[in-house]
């Protein structure tokens, strides 16, 4: 059995034309991206741990509860410790938004913490619109008070299926930062469908990467990220997200000092205290590599590192995960080398070198406030 700290499912099937390959186990933590084109099977897997598809000799287990295994058993939908939030929040336009929150809310006590309406209604900002109808609310008004009814429904696992997807861009950045605040403040594990990147680098802690049905990677996001064989790595857009902590400000120069496994970097300064955690993203295309330390370089951020593996991305260039620290036990950034550039320097796996990161991006949701 599948300890407390951890997800397990295997789901094997044919379904139509459609085959599925998805066996995966992730921490019982935090966020995990169901990631992938469209058609991929990201929802079809999702509502697998719904109960709402029953795959034959499947298997579920979460956090030590069993939901489904190969004797046969099967735990219903509705005995399903779980709250879902769909495309669209479906509220009822008869009831004030108030009696959408609680009508999923179980009528007795459960087995573990209980989410507190107050809580959750203060967490999601919904507080002034308990007395309103759901037809006077605004697409992402709508949606988090979805998210509120899912959340309070007790569940031992939230499941979001592409919940942005009906919003407008502006609307998505407002919803995001809620979205962040319930993963970190909640000890709630997350199941979270999108095909959308700037989502999975902005909110994502682990991933399982779909393609036609295949798990076909599974891991913590930056691992993932920083694989040069990964599809993410393969990417023109590809990145590494990092979580550091804030360590310094330099507010003469608009700047702060980050700390991350292996080294520390500056990154433009926002609002926070010393100790925060941030989170940073480095396209591998804003990071260049050195055989010596630069002398009178304008590049802020020159960080000694270690080549770790390597994958010849076309004819024309290389991808390059790089160990940040001396000893390349830090954390892993992506580098996009010319091969011209490559072959001069003769660079090669297990090689120390420097890691010139030309520009950090910050990941909005995640700047402390």
């Amino acid at each position: 059995m599948t300890s407390a700290r951890e997800i397990h499912a295997e789901f094997r099937s044919t379904l139509g034309k459609f085959t599925l390959e998805a066996v995966f186990t992730v921490p019982a933590t935090g966020i995990t991206m169901l990631f992938g084109p469209s058609g991929c099977g990201k929802t079809t897997v999702l509502r697998c741990i719904a109960g709402l598809i029953h795959i034959k000799d499947g298997l579920c287990e979460i956090a030590g509860e069993v939901w489904q295994d190969r004797s046969g058993a099967f735990v219903p939908t509705h005995r399903r410790a779980l709250g879902y939030v769909f495309q669209e929040a479906s509220l009822f336009p008869h009831i004030s938004v108030r009696n959408n929150l609680l009508f999923g809310a179980p009528n007795k006590k459960h087995d573990g913490p209980t989410i507190d309406f107050d809580e959750v209604v203060d967490l999601l900002g919904i507080r002034a619109l308990l007395d309103r109808s759901p037809r006077n609310l605004s697409g992402g008004e709508r949606q988090r008070v979805g998210i509120g009814r899912a959340l309070l429904a007790q569940p031992k696992v939230l499941l979001m299926d592409e919940p942005l997807s009906a919003l407008d861009r502006r609307t998505k950045g407002e919803i995001l930062p809620f979205i962040e605040k319930l993963r970190d403040h909640f000890a709630l594990p997350i199941f979270y469908v999108t095909h959308d990147m700037t989502e999975v680098e902005r909110l994502a802690d682990q991933i399982v990467l779909l393609d036609k049905g295949h798990a076909a990677a599974v891991g913590p996001l930056a691992e993932l990220q920083a694989d040069p064989n990964s599809t993410l790595a393969r990417s023109p857009e590809a990145a590494v997200s990092l979580r550091g902590v804030i360590e310094e400000s330099e507010a003469r120069f608009g700047l702060l000092r980050v700390s991350l496994p292996g080294g520390h970097i500056l990154v433009p300064s926002v609002s926070g205290a010393v100790g925060d955690q941030i989170r940073v993203r480095i396209l591998a295309t804003d990071v260049s590599l050195a055989r010596e330390p630069p002398v009178r370089s304008s590049i802020l951020n020159v960080l000694p590192a270690q080549i770790v593996a390597t994958n010849a991305l076309n004819a024309y260039e290389v991808l390059a995960a790089v160990a940040l620290g001396e000893d390349g036990a830090g954390t892993r950034l992506l580098a996009r080398v010319p091969q011209k550039s490559w072959e001069e320097l003769r660079f090669a796996p297990g090689q120390k070198i420097f890691a010139q990161v030309k520009s950090v991006a910050l990941g909005r949701a995640d700047v402390p406030e």
